[in-house]
């Protein structure tokens, strides 16, 4: 039997354009180097609607694949290499509680608006759909929030607190209208309610990192996710999401030395790509054990199941679909 490149590439070739491959900047090269898309959350959803592939492979996480049934056409199947890859994030936020806590929330008669981040299953998005919200990824949550602001008198921000928090300093809104949901004394002040998510990737960046680079290295420039801490993201020289890290490191001068903190494949990548320019170096080195199950292997063996009729798609309820596609397009207009 051929190698799973070999696999891979026999089958792209069948198939032409009948195939159209998505992958997460946070996958590895040996994934990367097979798919015809690669991008964060937000370049990768955008895309989508214009596909004309009959069968689109998402070698990313699970709600990226139900984000990208969400949003494909009539005739088009969405498929995931590892129907079993997660996210700790997504987990944090059960559809249920959200909308019991939504429910909480307005009980006073305020409209409250819910902003999901993208890492949030598809129940999720269909609530934010429901309920008037939308969704946001990392590189445009500020616009997302503002836009959430202004379509009623308060914001539930979840999965991410550490997005969330960052986020409302960007814009400006005041810390002491910002509530933290599960307060015991139950009071609430707030005008961005923030649910109480991390990611496990970028909670483990801390500022004794970035002093430690400081201090060995002064002249070293350091960016982050906003999914780290506030007090990582503040005394960062720069925080923005994976397309606005890429864009950074692209933009700073020859000779440049920049320390990521984010998934370490894309460090890695960047660190290659730009080895001859300047120097790009991993803050620390953390990876997604979630994106990871992705693997050439396993690409390769979905390709052969969907060639031979019998992969198993990524579907979602129409009723479910069609209220998670209203908060998605939300979100497109919005940033469009």
């Amino acid at each position: 039997m051929a190698d799973d490149p070999e696999r891979i590439q026999s089958i792209r070739e069948q198939m032409g354009q009948r195939l159209h491959i998505m992958a997460h900047h946070y996958q590895g090269d040996e994934v990367v180097r097979h798919a015809d898309s690669v991008g964060d959350s937000l370049e990768l959803a955008r895309r989508i609607p214009s596909l004309g592939a009959e069968h689109i492979v998402m070698c990313g996480v699970y709600f990226m694949a139900e984000t990208a049934s969400v949003l494909s056409g009539t005739g088009q199947s969405v498929y995931l290499p590892a129907r079993e890859a997660g996210c700790t994030l997504a987990d944090l936020a059960p559809a249920r509680m959200v909308e019991t806590t939504l429910q909480e929330l307005s009980r006073d008669g305020r409209r409250i608006v819910p902003l999901a981040y993208v890492n949030t299953s598809c129940a999720v998005k269909a609530i934010c759909g429901r309920y008037g919200g939308s969704v946001c990824t990392s590189a445009n949550a500020e616009t997302m929030l503002r836009w959430a602001l202004d379509q009623g008198e308060g914001v539930l921000f979840l999965p991410d607190k550490n997005l969330a928090l960052n986020t409302a300093d960007r814009i400006g809104v005041p810390e002491k209208r910002r509530d933290f949901l599960l307060r015991p004394d139950g009071e609430r002040r707030g005008v961005v309610y923030i649910w109480p998510g991390i990611c496990d990737v970028h909670t483990a960046f801390r500022m004794e990192e970035i002093r430690e680079v400081r201090e060995r290295d002064p002249n070293a420039r350091v960016i982050v996710h906003p999914e780290c801490a506030p007090e990582v993201a503040r005394i960062a020289d720069a925080s923005g999401s994976t397309s606005q890290i890429i864009a950074y490191v692209q933009e700073s001068s020859p000779g440049s030395r920049i320390y990521v903190g984010t998934e370490i494949n894309l460090v890695q990548r960047l660190q290659r790509r730009f080895l001859e320019d300047k120097s790009v170096l991993p803050l620390k080195s953390c990876d997604c054990p979630f994106m990871a199950q992705i693997t050439e292997e396993r690409l390769a063996g979905l390709l052969e199941s969907i060639r031979a009729g019998g992969a198993q798609r990524v579907g979602v309820a129409p009723d479910e679909a069609n209220w998670a596609r209203e908060a998605v397009n939300r979100m497109l207009e919005a940033c469009s």
